[in-house]
């Protein structure tokens, strides 16, 4: 998969340094990643959400952290669209940030 963009995980990281080994594993081995549908990164991570089609919510660093992408299983492609606290992302709509 290509992850667009590592400058957003990069730049929570420095603000929320705690989770920053949790983020830099999630982002190699998302790279590595050939999924094909939702039901494989459920295979992988059981504690995701999915969400739609195209959504899928990781709990980083124990579920202190929420990080949301959009993923095109068809072009490789996963979009960061959300990383932040879980008190953060209770505030947001998962399904079209």
């Amino acid at each position: 998969m290509r992850v667009i963009a590592k400058k957003i995980l990069r730049e929570f990281w420095e603000k929320h340094n705690d989770c920053e080994q949790q983020l830099k594993a999630w982002f190699q081995e998302t790279s590595k990643a050939e999924w094909a549908n939702p039901n494989e990164i459920k295979a992988e991570y059981p504690s995701v959400s999915i969400i739609g089609s195209d959504r899928v919510v990781f709990n980083i660093k124990g579920n202190t952290y929420r990080l949301i992408v959009k993923i095109n299983f068809d072009y490789q492609m996963v979009w960061i669209r959300f990383i932040g606290t879980h008190a953060e992302y209770d505030k947001i709509n998962a399904k079209t940030i």
